[in-house]
């Protein structure tokens, strides 16, 4: 994985998690990657991964069962999607809405592309 220099690299991490399930590759109650899989995965230490965990424990989109491995929470989904759609309407818009009027993207040229994108990106979920 190609990780940016602006964000902490668990961080990084913590969005793939959770990508993978908002796509719903791993459901509510999936076993989900070991430390040591996802830290060979990812190309990182084990405390980087370990770390990560912590911080999606904390937000509680995965549970530990001791011994068993990490879980996606019940609510994980529900979760990931508040958390990450809040990250989004706070840090993205803005810088999208500034960009759209500065160039003249009107939302409508946006819909017609983002219909596109998602037609061509995300043909198996919808």
């Amino acid at each position: 994985m190609e990780f940016r220099d602006k964000q902490a690299i668990y961080l990084q991490i913590a969005e793939y998690v959770c990508e993978q399930i908002l796509l719903g590759k791993w459901l509510p109650g999936d076993k989900i990657s070991s430390i040591r899989e996802l830290a060979i995965f990812m190309e990182v230490t084990p405390n980087t991964i370990q770390r990560t965990y912590d911080y999606l424990q904390q937000e509680e989109v995965i549970v530990n069962k001791r011994g068993v491995g990490y879980f996606v929470s019940e609510d994980g989904p529900e979760k990931v999607l508040k958390f990450r759609r809040d990250l989004f309407i706070q840090n993205d818009l803005p810088v999208m809405f500034r960009n759209m009027y500065l160039l003249k993207v009107s939302g409508e040229d946006v819909t017609k592309r983002f219909e596109e994108f998602i037609k061509e990106n995300f043909k198996e979920t919808k």
